[in-house]
């Protein structure tokens, strides 16, 4: 038991060691590089001087001032970038807000939110505007702000159609003028789709959100809507008659479930249910649906195909749901304030749920991070991949649960670990090497089981997290 233990501190010094150094090299290979991140500062208009933000809508060159601005004011806490251009040549720009701007945090999960996908729905890009505002000024004062951002990295584009924006109408509840981008694709029915094939052309707005994702391993995101007053989760599509039934039962204008319903659920109720109305289930408009408890499946209120959301899971294993925060799409300014005060809660508490469930890392036997090793749940048909630090991430319920972790050259293993509310379980995974033929053989026999039987304690690099009354807990739900 004494060799073992020694083995095992052998390993996990090793494992720190790689990733100081590795930790250590980003600082000069940051995720994007130094001429896409933004420094030319520009003419900063005094009224969004990046200290004070009118509720007011702001066209793509003030939104640039504005970001730019912040960005100068505050960057030890911001860092923007683009992820590219749309169809007219605009800037998809992003906003890092985090104690750790501009490189990852090794052990600390990233998240987005994307808003004015639909370049009419204009709400979610002013609240995100106004998130960045309240991030970057309530770091010094507000415990529970510090310990997001000291343990989260938070990525926020205010718009991914910059162009259908442009040509939208303040007013204008219902239409569709300016909801395509310029070549009058509807870029949230523009992605690849598990359940039937997207055959519209991609757009080079859509392409730069693949890119994006594929980059940076995000755990957690939202997409801002108009239009409705509801948080909708996946599936947004159906099988086909032809499709994998057996996997995902679901019927056309029924339910997509996923297999992750149950944490898509709870994701959609924090959000819902921190907001002012949502969980009402109001209804927007007579005979307009009214949604129980505010949150709905995407399939069941009305498929789609070519869903950003859907794509978000299965491609890259990052929980996304699309959240509806305004019965109108481009309400006139002066609603903005109200706007803003009813989904100010959700949208910060909904970020805290990335550390919900299990994280850890996947190394070998010689404490080396092992990248793009699989990790799957027993059940939930969806598989996910180490980062090239080992880390991967997990939003779990409590409960006990089974993994299956895996990767070419090693011996799979089996996980058995137990989540509780409130706690983040921490589980470090060890695989061992198969090498010569023998691999072949070892790899098709079946896993070996791993057991833990207590829920470890919250690993020290994440903090507790405060809440208003001074009790340190974790974040509630």
């Amino acid at each position: 038991m004494a060799s073992s233990a020694i083995t095992n501190a052998v390993r996990f010094f090793l494992l720190l060691t790689f990733l100081v150094a590795t930790h250590s090299q980003s600082l000069s290979n940051p995720t994007y590089s130094p001429d896409e991140v933004s420094t030319n500062l520009g003419e900063v208009e005094s009224r969004d001087n990046g200290q004070e933000l009118e509720f007011r809508y702001h066209d793509h060159d003030q939104l640039t001032r504005y970001l730019r601005s912040v960005s100068a004011r505050y960057p030890a806490l911001t860092a923007l970038y683009s992820i590219g251009k749309s169809v007219q040549g605009r800037d998809l720009w992003v906003m890092v807000v985090s104690a750790s701007p501009y490189e990852h945090m090794i052990g600390k999960p990233d998240v987005k939110y994307v808003a004015n996908i639909h370049g009419n729905e204009a709400v979610g890009r002013e609240l995100l505007l106004h998130l960045i505002q309240h991030l970057v000024t309530s770091y010094d004062t507000d415990p529970y702000i510090k310990w997001l951002l000291d343990n989260t990295r938070i990525h926020l584009m205010p718009s991914m159609n910059p162009d259908g924006f442009a040509i939208s109408k303040e007013g204008q509840c219902d239409n569709t003028y300016g909801r395509h981008n310029a070549r009058r694709y509807d870029l949230n029915r523009n992605f690849p789709d598990y359940f039937k094939a997207n055959m519209k052309q991609p757009q080079p707005e859509t392409e730069a959100i693949k890119e994006w994702i594929s980059k940076i391993q995000f755990v957690l995101s939202g997409s801002l809507h108009g239009g409705a007053l509801v948080a909708s989760y996946p599936f947004d599509n159906t099988p086909s008659a032809s499709g994998l039934n057996a996997v995902f039962q679901s019927y056309a204008h029924s339910p997509s479930i996923a297999p992750d319903d149950d944490v898509f659920r709870h994701l959609s109720l924090v959000y819902s249910n921190n907001h002012a109305k949502m969980s009402r289930g109001v209804s927007c408009k007579s005979g307009s649906p009214r949604f129980e408890k505010g949150i709905t499946n995407g399939a069941a209120w009305y498929p789609l195909t070519g869903g950003m959301q859907d794509y978000n899971y299965i491609w890259h294993g990052c929980m996304e749901i699309t959240l509806e925060i305004s019965c109108c799409k481009y309400p006139p300014a002066h609603e903005l304030a109200k706007y803003w005060q009813d989904n100010k809660q959700s949208l910060i508490k909904y970020l805290a749920e990335a550390h919900r469930g299990a994280h850890g890392f996947v190394m070998d036997e010689n404490g080396n991070p092992v990248e793009r090793a699989s990790v799957k749940v027993k059940g939930r048909e969806v598989t996910y991949h180490t980062t090239k630090y080992g880390e991967f991430w997990r939003i779990l319920l409590p409960g006990t649960y089974r993994i299956d972790v895996s990767a070419e050259g090693y011996l799979p293993q089996e996980v058995e670990f137990i989540v509780i509310d409130n706690h983040p379980t921490l589980l470090n995974v060890t695989l061992h090497s198969a090498k010569g033929d023998l691999a072949k053989v070892l790899n098709s026999l079946p896993a070996r089981v791993q057991k833990t039987t207590a829920p470890p304690a919250r690993p020290t690099p994440v903090t507790a997290a405060p809440v208003s009354d001074g009790v340190i807990v974790f974040p509630e739900d």
